[in-house]
């Protein structure tokens, strides 16, 4: 969703939406092995260097990141757009970013995210033992929650004069019913005594569906519950293919334009082709029977989207420092689909210095879009329709995030955990009001460690 921050609404929400592929003792063992693993590696890297080159990267550092994500609607895409969305999220991520060289720089980021989850749960509501089935409560069965584990490194190389950069990264992720590749790499060079600066870079992400459907929908289904004029006969086929790939290339020009004021400038293209449908969302059309289980509705369909989708993002930032106290810094970006939406999004973010230790963190962002060529509202849809879907996500609507936040500096990093000393303790926390009535809260907690 545009929250995480669409998100979190839509990653998270799809996030953002299911896992079970790890267990979560594979995935400990798979985390704390990695994170033994990139200690081993700090210490390697900070050997002696007897060089007098300036090193891009001082010291090695982590970030340990902990985030706690909280929504709730009545707009849920799984139950055909109405019925609960609530969801909940934890995701706890690593990140050691260590000096090779002088010149290099290895960054790995791992991590973790749980989450519990009413509207997936109800991909079968049928599995929890409740009295009643109803899309407005949750299952109690397995479904309601799920665990996603991903790893993505990174390798950044920088020339002696500084002026170019280069760096590749991949990326490697796990869910119940999703699982991802990626690759890329990124090239920027800085010209006018480093006042300006130019960046190309592109990503390649081969996913890949393990899809599952409503449960209505499964070969050999039969429950004697179900309710409605005639026999239950869905218009439905599985998918024949559940590859997922995107492909972007993105542009990005940043300058220094006077001693208080710093732009930058931006373009993104994506190109998508495969199974952009989500398997387990319900449709539910205008001109077919209803049939019910208890409250629960059966689907007439899953959401059925063009298996081609092409994006254009661009946009631009705005800092400026306004005194040594207060910086402001503003963002703006314009998004078009060959979907039908566009979307505006504007942000702005005041940093606040109180002490030398302490700032605070102010922001408001407000987003708008345009409804999809596809989206339905439920039973709107027909059957004689190529493409539909339910999914809010895709509607038109509104959103005002607020947030705030606090960091706390350390210059002398004089807390220590093992031989890394306590460099910034971030703590923020911000709402998300969706004009459709989808709201949503997240805290997040971050600390960075500097080595010696």
């Amino acid at each position: 969703m545009e929250v995480k921050q669409e998100v979190v609404v839509a990653a998270i929400k799809k996030m953002n939406s299911n896992i079970d592929g790890l267990t979560l003792q594979t995935s400990l063992k798979i985390k704390y092995t990695l994170i033994l693993f990139l200690f081993v590696a700090a210490g390697w890297a900070q050997q002696t260097n007897t060089s007098y080159t300036k090193r891009v990267l001082e010291a090695s550092e982590i970030d340990m990141l902990f985030s706690y994500y909280s929504q709730d609607g009545q707009n849920a895409a799984v139950t055909g757009g109405e019925g609960t969305e609530e969801l909940t999220d934890a995701t706890s991520t690593l990140v050691l970013r260590l000096p090779m060289n002088e010149n290099d720089v290895l960054t790995v980021d791992v991590g973790l995210s749980a989450y519990t989850s009413a509207s997936s749960s109800n991909v079968n509501p049928l599995d929890g033992g409740n009295i009643n089935a109803t899309p407005f409560d949750a299952s109690s069965g397995e479904s309601r929650k799920d665990l996603l584990a991903y790893i993505n490194p990174s390798y950044q190389h920088s020339s002696e004069d500084r002026n170019a950069i280069w760096s590749a990264n991949a990326y490697f992720s796990t869910e119940y019913d999703y699982f991802s590749i990626g690759f890329g790499g990124s090239y920027s060079r800085l010209f006018n005594e480093k006042n300006t600066e130019l960046t190309i870079s592109g990503n390649v992400f081969l996913d890949k569906w393990n899809a599952i459907y409503p449960i209505e929908l499964r070969e050999g289904f039969f429950d004697d519950r179900i309710t409605g004029n005639g026999t239950y006969n869905p218009n439905f086929n599985v998918f024949e293919k559940e590859n997922r790939n995107s492909y972007s290339v993105s542009l990005s020009f940043s300058q220094i334009l006077s001693k208080k004021l710093q732009g930058a400038l931006f373009v993104d293209f994506v190109s998508q082709n495969g199974l952009l449908s989500t398997p387990f969302q319900r449709v539910y059309f205008g001109d077919a029977e209803d049939f019910f289980i208890d409250d629960f509705q059966l689907a007439d369909d899953v959401e059925q989207l063009p298996d081609n989708r092409f994006k254009v993002p661009f946009g631009g930032r705005l800092n400026y420092y306004v005194n040594d106290l207060l910086v402001l810094r503003s963002y703006y970006r314009f998004y078009w689909d060959d979907w039908g939406i566009t979307s505006h999004t504007a942000s702005i973010e005041a940093p606040f210095k109180l002490t030398d230790k302490f700032t605070l963190y102010p922001s408001y962002r407000y987003y708008t879009q345009s409804e999809a060529d596809y989206f339905y509202a439920k039973e709107t849809a027909l059957s004689t329709f190529d493409f539909y879907t339910s999914d809010y996500d895709l509607s038109n609507y509104n959103a005002h995030q607020y947030g705030g936040g606090i960091q706390y500096k350390d210059i002398f990093t004089n807390a220590k955990i093992l031989t890394f000393g306590l460099k910034t303790i971030d703590l923020r926390f911000s709402q998300y009001d969706r004009s459709d009535g989808l709201n949503a809260s997240i805290i997040t907690l971050g600390a960075t460690f500097v080595g010696n």
